[in-house]
């Protein structure tokens, strides 16, 4: 019996250390929610630490006068932080891709103007 327990426990570390080695080669395949690691910051200055400003959208004079509002929009912030990991841009180009993308799902064109053929405007 003792025999037997220290096979199942040599090869389970083994086992454990060629995973260990090789972890590069199967970690990806691991389902991990983005949710667990990094927690979207609730107020401007929490903002701030994360990145999400720039000279283009200050954020800092938000913090100066005091505003007390929590911060940018969670679910915008979310997905400009998604677009800036998995396309690797900084946080303005992140920004512009967002709102492009908010444009296209809703018919409205790069310009700003809406895509519906029904769209009358009198310059």
């Amino acid at each position: 019996m003792g025999y037997m327990l220290y096979s199942i426990s040599f090869l389970l570390l083994i086992f454990a250390t060629a995973l260990y080695l090789a972890r590069n080669r199967w970690t990806h395949l691991v389902p991990v929610p983005d949710y667990v690691y990094n927690r979207l910051p609730s107020s401007f200055s929490n903002d701030i630490e994360a990145g999400l400003t720039s000279g283009d959208f200050d954020l800092h004079t938000n913090v100066a006068v005091g505003d007390s509002r929590r911060g940018l929009d969670q679910r915008g912030k979310r997905e400009v932080q998604r677009i800036m990991k998995s396309r690797k841009i900084g946080f303005d180009e992140a920004r512009r891709v967002y709102m492009e993308q908010n444009f296209a799902n809703n018919n409205i064109g790069l310009d700003g103007r809406p895509k519906d053929p029904k769209f009358v405007s009198f310059s």
